[in-house]
């Protein structure tokens, strides 16, 4: 026997080949037995899913939800302009220079502390004493930046957001007391899905004074009630007086009038 008959045949490829070398082996007269086939292979169960621990707070903002809990606490308020020089003053030998300002930097862009900036609330100091109103453009910023982390949030439920925005966007413009070109000027930036935001918030900021106005021409022109009007047309009466309202201060900016709290135009 050569030493190539005692070298061991190559396994078959596949079912059809190892069918095709068992008839050749009936042939020669010996039948082989098929060789017990390979176990299925067996993937391990899958660990179940380990819940993600809570990330660890710099040990900075703990000290400093310890030492100011009104505003590092379990509410955030906006700081003043200028915290960092306080906290150094307040503190010289408490804080290391560096994780302080890295502790205050990953304060002011979380979700809780710019959902207070976009709220409009103002700057507070130390003692926790509002001390400066937030910029327009700070708070229109921040508006935009917890609607664009609330749209990417894995498991959120499928919601349009938009329309909370805008009436966000046009609530923090009026509040602003700028006029439409000043706002526009302080806010628009690079970004051109911003930008096309606020010109659909201006759009419906327009049209909704245009409805306004409308109603207050038809409400004098009535010579109803208040409460007669709203019920005419099918109306809330407290409704309907906030847009009456609005068109008078509306008329009154349009006038010129010093006096009048109106809205933005």
């Amino acid at each position: 026997m050569s030493a190539d008959s005692s070298s061991p045949s190559p396994a078959p490829a596949s079912a059809d080949a190892a069918a095709t070398g068992a008839g050749r082996a009936r042939r020669g007269g010996k039948r082989q037995r098929p060789r017990n086939p390979a176990p299925a292979a067996t993937t391990p169960d899958a660990a179940p899913g380990v819940a993600k621990a809570p990330r660890t707070p710099h040990p900075v903002l703990e000290q400093l939800a310890g030492l100011y809990p009104h505003l590092f606490g379990a509410v955030f308020r906006p700081l003043k302009r200028g915290i960092f020089q306080d906290l150094l003053a307040a503190h010289p030998d408490a804080f290391e220079r560096e994780a302080l300002k890295v502790a205050l930097g990953i304060h002011t862009r979380s979700t809780r502390y710019l959902q207070a900036v976009a709220a409009g609330e103002q700057r507070h100091d130390l003692q926790g004493q509002p001390v400066e109103a937030m910029a327009p453009e700070h708070v229109h910023h921040a508006l935009l930046e917890v609607y664009r982390r609330r749209k990417n949030q894995k498991g959120r439920p499928t919601e349009d957001l938009l329309p909370k925005l805008r009436n966000r966007i046009i609530a923090a413009f009026e509040a602003s007391g700028l006029t439409r070109e000043a706002y526009t000027e302080l806010v628009v930036g690079r970004d051109d899905a911003a930008n096309a935001i606020l010109e659909e918030a201006f759009a419906e900021w327009a049209a909704r004074n245009a409805k306004a106005e409308a109603l207050l021409r038809a409400f004098e022109a009535s010579g109803s009630t208040l409460e007669q009007f709203a019920d005419m047309y099918g109306m809330d009466p407290r409704s309907t007086g906030q847009q009456l309202e609005r068109a008078r201060k509306l008329a009154a900016a349009a006038q010129g009038n010093p006096s009048a709290s109106t809205p933005a135009v």
